[in-house]
């Protein structure tokens, strides 16, 4: 069954996509904001995104832009604007159909077939690494602990992808920053340690063993051990 993530800050046209979908067999995600997508994004695999642009905090334009520098993954804008300019801009950031607010439920449904038949094949196969208890999905950006998936940030997965793919190798916090974050990033070599705490908490939530996979190399930095 495909699963569709929905995005848009109102409720009453959530949950009447929401039935529409469900009624032609789709499983769905909902989400209010961009926060909560991005979670959804990260933690379920993910068919198809239907994406409102007039959102509060990041519009669906801003959302749409961090999503497409790690995923291919179709996104179909919904949305009140009907002005030649916003769709040409959604196509060009990387949206796959435009569809403005009211529509059909077979308008709908006939475009999200199309989309689907028009990407299939597109999506990567998933890419997974496994160390010891954690398991990375690379495609869906996704880690598990024992089976269990956590939710980790973006430079989270980016830090502990980079551990498992190069294990037994330690890194000083400045090659860290360097790899990860613009040589210039003004959180300095604070933030890499602030990351690599998070990091460990949320697989110590799980797992003793996985957070101590990722060991402190005194007076050099991080390096990730092969348990």
């Amino acid at each position: 069954m495909q699963t569709i993530l929905i995005v848009d800050d109102e409720q009453p046209m959530r949950q009447l996509i929401d039935l529409m979908l469900q009624h032609n067999g789709y499983r769905t995600c909902l989400a209010a904001n961009s926060e909560e997508a991005m979670g959804f994004l990260q933690m379920e695999h993910i068919d198809l995104v239907l994406l409102d642009v007039m959102m509060p905090g990041r519009s669906g334009f801003e959302w749409l832009e961090e999503v497409r520098i790690f995923s291919t993954v179709p996104i179909i804008f919904l949305t009140a604007l009907d002005a030649s300019e916003d769709k040409v801009k959604g196509l060009r950031l990387g949206a796959d159909d435009y569809i403005v607010k009211p529509f059909s439920e077979e308008e709908l449904i006939a475009r999200i077939e199309a989309v689907m038949r028009r990407t299939a094949g597109t999506m990567p196969e998933p890419t997974y690494y496994v160390s010891g208890c954690i398991k990375i999905d690379e495609t869906a950006r996704k880690v598990f602990v024992h089976d269990k998936a956590i939710d980790v940030t973006f430079k989270e997965f980016e830090l502990l992808m980079l551990f498992v793919q190069h294990p037994n190798k330690a890194y000083s916090r400045e090659q860290l920053l360097e790899l990860l974050w613009d040589v210039h990033y003004v959180g300095g070599l604070r933030t890499v340690d602030t990351h690599i705490k998070t990091l460990r908490l949320k697989l110590g939530n799980v797992s003793k063993e996985a957070s101590e996979a990722i060991q402190t190399v005194w007076g050099v930095g991080y390096r990730y051990e092969v348990q």
